[in-house]
């Protein structure tokens, strides 16, 4: 084993106070944060004053292993030492083997799928990817691609255009033209907008996440796939917060039984490591050549070492099953909390919408004391926990959260509102809507 270097007097001690930050080069698209993490392990983050945070946002979906888990962590420190990149001008031994587990676990984990990857360092980039292969599969003339109502596909450009938010869209305007959009699960108005003369597409998350971890019917899916099939239209399905089995099976539409033609993903698949993948069909994948796209950092070694590594352990811990089950545990937990109408979600994604709009101060004051989750909509606050959390941390983050509601339905009550501290009104701000977003909230 190689030697520690010697702890220098400007290296960071573990646990010890750090000193203040200067942020003042970074530029202002992102609120000034209420907490600077230094540390993690497990579920586990640490400040810079060391104190320990439960954390049930796992970076927004992404830490799905937990923090610092050894098996990746020593995996990318061996690639490190070994080969970190090399361009996709040559190829590497690392990145082949994790395409094929990854079109192992799209057919459901036994027998491969049959289908092409291409891999990026996000998922924005990812959907990029899925936009530019469908134009090329369904050629010049059908360019549209199709996507929903308070969907989040991503911050770059096409991108954000095939995001149903025009909040997000405005400052930009104007958009990338060929990009419509319907209301979430409404088959008929999908059927109204699938063209086949100048559709190429539907883009559709299998449940929103930044919208509030809206599920659709049970039969929703399904009628995507059969109108898309009818009319030679693909279907790309955004996997990027839901997939690797965060909602109880590798991917969320293996729930519904169907077989997409494109899948999206990030977020988990490095478990903290930058990396996304788009999945195509072996017929539509042929439709790119080479030249028709790329990615300089895309699939370089160190990043699929992480991703091997994360898949390695994913697989050997079978985080599906072990999701459905932490999943049912925390859903019946918040399920009995003050203040909470309902609860909706699958596995470890899940969302409590309260009787009332106090969501922002509840996640400040759970992240006082000692809480890390957050508030997509005014009365949602959401959940995606490591899928090794133990029976353990659910109980204990259910405990904080308990007192916070209780304070805040004694405060507010199930109807209207009361004034919120000047103390959790300063912190609200800082921890809902600006902070909450990531490089797309699905997409980073």
């Amino acid at each position: 084993m190689s030697a520690v270097p010697a702890t220098s007097a400007s290296t960071p001690v573990p646990g010890a106070p750090v000193g203040a930050i200067d942020r003042s080069a970074l530029m202002h698209n992102y609120a000034d944060p209420l907490v600077t993490f230094v540390r993690g392990e497990g579920s586990t983050l640490y400040d810079t004053e060391g104190r320990p945070y439960l954390d049930f946002l796992s970076g927004l979906a992404v830490t799905s292993l937990g923090h610092a888990h050894p098996v990746v962590a020593e995996a990318v420190a061996t690639q490190a030492r070994t080969l970190s990149h090399v361009s996709n001008l040559f190829g590497n031994v690392v990145g082949p083997d994790v395409a094929v587990t990854l079109d192992r676990l799209i057919g459901g984990g036994v027998e491969r799928a049959g289908g092409q990857v291409f891999f990026a360092n996000s998922g924005a980039e990812a959907i990029e990817c899925a936009i530019k292969l469908a134009r090329r599969w369904a050629g010049p003339d059908r360019y549209t691609v199709v996507s929903t109502d308070n969907a989040f596909h991503g911050r770059t450009l096409a991108a954000l255009a095939a995001t149903g938010q025009y909040e997000k869209q405005a400052a930009f305007l104007p958009m990338p033209a060929g990009f419509d959009h319907v209301p979430y699960g409404d088959l008929d108005a999908m059927d109204a907008a699938c063209d086949p003369a100048r559709v190429a597409a539907v883009l559709v998350e299998p449940i929103l996440g930044e919208a509030g971890v809206v599920v659709p019917s049970s039969d929703y899916l399904g009628g995507l796939r059969q109108l898309c099939t009818e009319r030679g239209i693909l279907l790309m399905v955004d996997e990027i917060q839901t997939g690797l089995g965060r909602t109880g099976r590798w991917f969320a539409f293996q729930h519904m039984g169907i077989e997409p033609d494109v899948v999206t993903m990030a977020k988990a698949l490095g478990n903290g490591m930058p990396i996304g993948a788009c999945w195509a069909r072996g017929e539509v994948a042929a439709a790119f050549v080479p030249g028709d796209h790329g990615s300089t950092f895309g699939g370089q070694p160190l990043a699929m070492s992480a991703a091997q590594a994360t898949l390695s352990v994913m697989e050997a811990e079978d985080v599906p099953a072990k999701a459905a089950a932490a999943g049912a545990r925390l859903r019946d937990g918040l399920g009995r909390l003050p203040g909470v109408a309902s609860v909706r979600g699958e596995g470890l994604l899940l969302a409590v919408v309260l009787v009332n709009d106090f969501a922002g101060p509840a996640c400040a004051e759970a992240l006082q004391g000692g809480l890390v989750i957050n508030a997509p909509k005014p009365n949602v606050l959401r959940f995606a926990p490591s899928l090794l959390v133990s029976d353990a941390d659910i109980d204990r983050a259910l405990g904080i959260l308990s007192r916070v509601l209780a304070r805040l339905l004694a405060s507010f009550g199930p109807a209207g509102g009361a004034p919120v501290s000047a103390v959790t009104s300063a912190v609200t701000s800082a921890v809902t809507g600006n902070t909450a977003t990531d490089e797309g909230e699905n997409h980073g």
